[in-house]
C-alpha cells in the first residue's frame, strides 16, 4: 500500500514529493503559500513592467509556445487581450494532434488575429526516438518534451524575439521549484536540463541511436536548446506567465471556452464529465498516463482530482470514486503505440516493468480495457 498526502492524496511515488509530520505534501503546503503569502498585485506590476521592456522594439512582442491545450490557448488569449501584445505563436507538432485540437486552433488564431509558425519534425526520427526514450526512461515523450521547450527558444534567437511566454508555472504540480521560493521561475536551460529532457540531451540521443539507425546529426536540432551565449545577446527573458497572476485552471478554462470557444474533448482514462478540458492535445496521452500508472501506481486522475482536492472543489470521497472508476485501464492506443515502435505489448510490460518506481509493484495482467474515444478511428496508422 503506498503512503498517500492525507490531504490530497498524492502518493510517495509522486515526482519531488515530500511529507511533513503530518502527512501533508510539499505540493500542498506551496499552495497555501501561493494563496497566502504571495503579493500578487505586485507580481502584476513586475508583469507590467517587463512587458513594457520589451514592447514595440522588435518585430513580435514576445513568443508564445503553443499546444492547443487549455495552458497555452489561456496565456496566447490573455496576452492579446488583456496587454494588445502582437505575439509570434511558435508550435511543435509533436505528431498526435487531434481533431478538436486543430478545430480549437484555428478558431484561435482567427478570433485573436495572431501569426503562427507550425514546426513538425521527421516522423521516421520521432519513432525512433520515442523508442529509445521508453527503453531508457520508461518515458517515450522525449522528442514531445525537448522539442516544445527548446525548439520556441531557437525561433526566439533566429527572429530576434526575447521575451518567450509559458503558461502554468511547474510549482502548479510539483517541487522541482517552490512557490516559497517566492521567486519568478526562469523557464531556461537549466529548468530544461533539471526534468524536462529526462537528463538526456540531444547529443547523447544521437550518440545512442546512431549506430542502429539511419540518421543525418541535424535530424536532431529540433530538440537542442540553444546556447546560452547566443540568448545572452538577444538578452532573452523566458518565463511563466502563472508566475505573474494566480493560475486557477478551472477558471482559465471557462474564460477560453467564452471569449474563444473553445471546447474539451474525450481522453483515454481521464472522466470526461470531471475533465472535458484535460490534455486534449495528444491521442498518445492514454498511453503516457497508462504508463505512469504502471511505473508510480497513480495516473493523471489522481493529479486532477490532488488539484481540485487542493482547491476544496470536491469530497476526497468523489476523488476516491474517481480513481477507482477511471485509473490504471489499459487505452486502445497502446495498439497503435505497439504498431509505430515494433514491439510486442510484452516486450513493453517488460521494458517498463525496469522503471517502476518503488515500493509500488505493477500488476500487468489483470488491468481492464479503457473505452475508445469518438475519434479512436481517425488516428494515424502505420498498416493500412
Amino acid at each position: 500500500m503506498l503512503r498517500r498526502c492525507v490531504k490530497c492524496g498524492l502518493p510517495e511515488t509522486y515526482e519531488t514529493i515530500e511529507f511533513n509530520s503530518k502527512g501533508i505534501c510539499n505540493i500542498c503546503t506551496q499552495k497555501v503559500f501561493k494563496d497566502t503569502e504571495i503579493d500578487w498585485e505586485l507580481r502584476k506590476q513586475i508583469l507590467n513592467d517587463l512587458i513594457e521592456e520589451y514592447r514595440g522594439k522588435y518585430d513580435y512582442d514576445c513568443i508564445v509556445p503553443f499546444s492547443g491545450g487549455k495552458d497555452s490557448t489561456y496565456t496566447l488569449n490573455y496576452l492579446v487581450r488583456e496587454y494588445k501584445l502582437k505575439p509570434l505563436v511558435v508550435q511543435f507538432n509533436h505528431g498526435f494532434m487531434r481533431e478538436t485540437l486543430l478545430k480549437n486552433n484555428e478558431r484561435t488564431f482567427k478570433k485573436l488575429g495572431v501569426d503562427v509558425l507550425s514546426f513538425t519534425p521527421n516522423w521516421k526520427v520521432v519513432k525512433r526516438l520515442m523508442k529509445e526514450a521508453l527503453i531508457r526512461k520508461g518515458d517515450f515523450c522525449w522528442h514531445c518534451h525537448t522539442g516544445i521547450f527548446a525548439y520556441p527558444m531557437q525561433i526566439a534567437i533566429k527572429f530576434n524575439v526575447p521575451l518567450v511566454f509559458w503558461g502554468e508555472p511547474s510549482s502548479e504540480y510539483t517541487a522541482y521549484y517552490d512557490y516559497k521560493d517566492n521567486e519568478i521561475e526562469e523557464v531556461d536551460e537549466d529548468r530544461f536540463n533539471r526534468y524536462v529532457n529526462l537528463g538526456i540531451t540531444a547529443e547523447d540521443m544521437e550518440g545512442m541511436i546512431k549506430n542502429d539507425f539511419e540518421l543525418d546529426s541535424r535530424d536532431l536540432n529540433p530538440y537542442m536548446y540553444p546556447k546560452l551565449r547566443d540568448l545572452k545577446k538577444i538578452r532573452y527573458r523566458s518565463v511563466c506567465l502563472g508566475s505573474y497572476i494566480p493560475w486557477d485552471v478551472k477558471r482559465n478554462v471557462e474564460e477560453i471556452k467564452s471569449e474563444l470557444g473553445w471546447q474539451g474533448d474525450e481522453v483515454e482514462g481521464i472522466p470526461f464529465e470531471a475533465y472535458p478540458y484535460e490534455k486534449i492535445e495528444c491521442y498518445m496521452q492514454g498511453v503516457r498516463d497508462y504508463i505512469k500508472y504502471l511505473k508510480r501506481g497513480y495516473s493523471r486522475v489522481t493529479q486532477m482530482t490532488a488539484l481540485d482536492l487542493r482547491n476544496e472543489r470536491i469530497t476526497k470521497r468523489e476523488a476516491d470514486k474517481l480513481i477507482e472508476d477511471f485509473e490504471g485501464r489499459k487505452p486502445p492506443s497502446l495498439d497503435l503505440f505497439l504498431e509505430y515502435l515494433e514491439i510486442s505489448e510484452d516486450e513493453f510490460n517488460e521494458i517498463v516493468s525496469k522503471t517502476v518506481v518503488a515500493p509500488h509493484i505493477p500488476d500487468f495482467k489483470n488491468i481492464e480495457i479503457a473505452p475508445k474515444t469518438w475519434d479512436f478511428e481517425h488516428w494515424y496508422r502505420e498498416k493500412k
